[in-house]
């Protein structure tokens, strides 16, 4: 493994360890030639998928994008990381199970929308203003009206 610190080549794991959700190892390096330490995280890839833009375009699933999106929409919330860990993973596993090589960015959109539906309602809707696009503040009260209507079932 590269180090992220000074690009030598070689490093050793000090400790290794499952993720708390276990679907991931978590692993302690020290760089070789500098010495200093860092993290890396291995995941299970059952494929290679490929993500479909609205736009037509395509670009390789990076799961690192659902994660910031989820911790944009939760921010100062008080939801636990592993928690949110838990919401991506799950995300995650949908998409690979799905048994397609190419998966649309509104299907991805509406998968991460359901978790946090059961997750936190506010961070539903502020990853919906984004995901459904927004422009008025008309879409946020029809939108949350929605919500609150969902909650008093």
């Amino acid at each position: 493994m590269r180090c992220p610190f000074c690009a030598h080549d070689d490093s050793q794991v000090k400790d290794s360890r499952p993720t708390e959700d276990n679907t991931a190892i978590r692993r302690r390096r020290q760089c070789d030639s500098c010495g200093a330490r860092f993290t890396t995280f291995e995941r299970v890839q059952l494929r290679e998928i490929t993500v479909v833009k609205s736009d037509g375009s395509r670009e390789s699933f990076d799961r690192t994008k659902i994660e910031q999106s989820v911790a944009l929409a939760c921010r100062k919330r008080g939801i636990a990381q592993e928690r949110l860990d838990q919401l991506v993973s799950g995300v995650q596993r949908q998409i690979e199970t799905f048994g397609e090589n190419e998966v649309a960015a509104k299907a991805i959109g509406q998968m991460v929308m359901e978790g946090l539906r059961g997750l936190d309602s506010v961070a539903y809707i502020r990853f919906a203003s984004v995901y459904r696009e927004f422009t008025e503040a008309r879409d946020f009260e029809e939108f949350a009206g929605n919500v609150r209507d969902i909650g008093q079932e």
